[in-house]
């Protein structure tokens, strides 16, 4: 039988099937994935897209549907292999590390806080609503107050009925109408519930009673609908109006004018008063310069600055010398009876809830009734004293991080060949040469990584300080700044501690944390490549 003189197959013989080189086959099973695969991409480029569209929010649009294509573009493409498996690892990587980031950027340049959160439009209408007081032919509406989520940390809700039976929802956007089959009323027309929104309770109410007092709907020029008890609300007239001709806010009983300060997005009088509600604007590195020239500030910074460097120092110091010392112990192979129930105990702390473990170590070293006084008979204010409470810290930080540590030097030491440390021992080193020349070299090669990660956690560790310290103790001439405050808690406390929440500062604290933690853990890596060398 002749052959081809191209192929080299028998003539007449089928041809084998030829597969392009880069393009693998897919089964069955493939094909199904992929398909449930992008019609989850689809589900979820929808569910992103309504919201943005409402918001008119044409940009995100845009990068929801170039994100949606791409993804569809890579995935019914036979090229392009490498990237199919970096994909979705590179989009995760934007969503949850880049992103955040960029936002806390853009955050910390802008005054976004209580009082400045929407546009100067929304402000007006604020200012306006807030300064409603009731006439005599205002209309009446039957209350119902709810939440737009959570009931003690959602957005109020004003659920009206009017007097014609109309339902409507009432938020600080103004009045938005209710379809009647998704509420439930009772016979006197009062909303007991409402689907999208959470009916608060009185005993909820009472917790938020402030702040439904000072809450009110806007409905137009002038107008707002403001409480009345708990079961009433009422359209009133506002005593502040905006005049447009001169860009400013006039009291009508006061005769106050307050002119619009565009830079820093309020509205202040003649004597410098200003309204509380203002508007969200850019005011550059502001915030920055609060932080290290404000004398509130300024004067604690460069102290806690270097507490912070220690504690997050010496925390990892403590941790790697225990943590590496135990692992030590364990791996020797002198018999060791029941070494496995010593490893085990040796991990519990780890296992243990940190913020639990916390509220004990600090009701362990209360003066009065803590265990550590009772058991050895002292009468020390342990988290009284700056340096006995900084003390304690890192004594309750290393017992909570030891044993990740011991985990980790266990699993490096059983990689190194035993066989080099024999050798050493052959050639004459004594057991602390053997280690400090051949064990501890390897041993840094795997575990520098995770000492630099373990600092720049211990950097911001706020649960370590907030529930045991809480910052202090304070001193009486700087009730701000404690004396084992870290930066993460010294901003916390400076950024919500009683002005209401000025996110725009704190993201600027917390953009100038990132960069101290980063310049250090880059100084750090580059000092460890000198570690590598061993292994060449």
């Amino acid at each position: 039988m002749a052959r081809n003189t191209v192929t080299g197959a028998r003539s007449g013989a089928p041809a084998p099937t030829s597969h392009v080189r880069g393009e693998p086959t897919t089964s069955l099973l493939g094909l199904v994935v992929k398909i449930g695969a992008l019609g989850l991409a689809a589900a979820l480029a929808v569910w992103a897209a309504f919201p943005l569209i409402e918001a008119a929010n044409w940009v995100g649009v845009g990068i929801v549907a170039a994100v949606t294509a791409l993804i569809f573009y890579v995935y019914l493409s036979p090229r392009h292999v490498p990237l199919k498996y970096l994909l979705p690892g590179t989009l995760l990587l934007i969503a949850f590390q880049i992103l955040p980031v960029l936002y806390t950027v853009s955050t910390s340049v802008t005054n976004f806080g209580d009082g400045h959160r929407g546009d100067k439009e929304q402000a007006i209408a604020a200012i306006e609503a807030y300064s409603v007081v009731r006439t005599p032919d205002s209309p009446q509406y039957t209350l119902t107050v709810a939440a737009d989520g959570a009931p003690d940390t959602g957005d109020l809700v004003f659920l009206l009925t009017a007097a014609d039976g109309t339902v409507y929802a009432g938020d600080t956007d103004g009045l938005t109408p209710l379809d009647p089959d998704d509420l439930t009323r009772e016979a006197s027309g009062k909303i007991v519930d409402a689907e999208g929104y959470t009916v608060l309770t009185t005993a909820q109410i009472n917790e938020r009673s402030d702040e439904i007092a000072d809450f009110a709907v806007p409905t137009g020029d002038g107008t707002g609908i403001r409480s009345s008890g708990l079961s009433m609300a009422y359209e009133g007239q506002a005593t502040r109006t905006y005049q447009e001709d001169c860009d400013c806010i006039v009291d009508s009983v006061t005769g106050v004018t307050y002119t619009a300060d565009n830079v820093n997005g309020s509205f202040v009088s003649d004597d410098g008063q200003r309204l509380l509600q203002g508007w969200r604007v850019n005011v550059g590195f502001d915030n920055f310069l609060r932080f290290v020239t404000d004398p509130a500030t300024g004067a604690s910074f460069l102290s806690i600055l270097a507490w912070n460097i220690g504690f997050a120092a010496g925390t990892t110091l403590l941790v790697f010398v225990v943590g590496l010392g135990l692992a030590l112990l364990m791996h020797t192979r002198t018999p060791l009876r029941g070494r496995t129930l010593y490893r085990i105990l040796l991990v519990l702390p780890y296992a243990m809830p940190s913020f639990a473990m916390l509220l004990l170590w600090r009701d362990m070293f209360n003066t009065d009734f803590g265990l550590i006084n009772r058991v050895l008979g002292l009468d020390v204010n342990w988290l009284g004293n700056a340096w006995t409470a900084r003390g304690s810290i890192l004594l309750v930080n290393t017992w909570l991080g030891f044993p990740y540590m011991f985990l980790v030097a266990t699993g490096a030491l059983q990689s190194i060949p035993r066989e080099l440390e024999q050798a050493a021992r052959i050639d004459g080193a004594g057991a602390w040469q053997a280690f400090r020349h051949v064990t501890l070299p390897l041993l840094m090669i795997a575990m520098t990584p995770i000492l630099v990660s373990t600092f720049a956690f211990n950097f911001n560790n706020f649960n370590a300080i907030w529930l045991t310290t809480a910052g202090g103790p304070f001193s009486p001439d700087n009730p701000l700044a404690g004396a084992t405050d870290l930066l993460i808690t010294y901003t916390f406390r400076l950024a919500f501690g009683g002005q209401g929440a000025q996110y725009g500062f704190a993201s600027a604290v917390s953009v100038l944390i990132f960069l101290i933690v980063a310049l250090l853990s880059l100084i750090s890596l580059r000092q460890s490549r000198s570690l590598e060398e061993v292994n060449r």
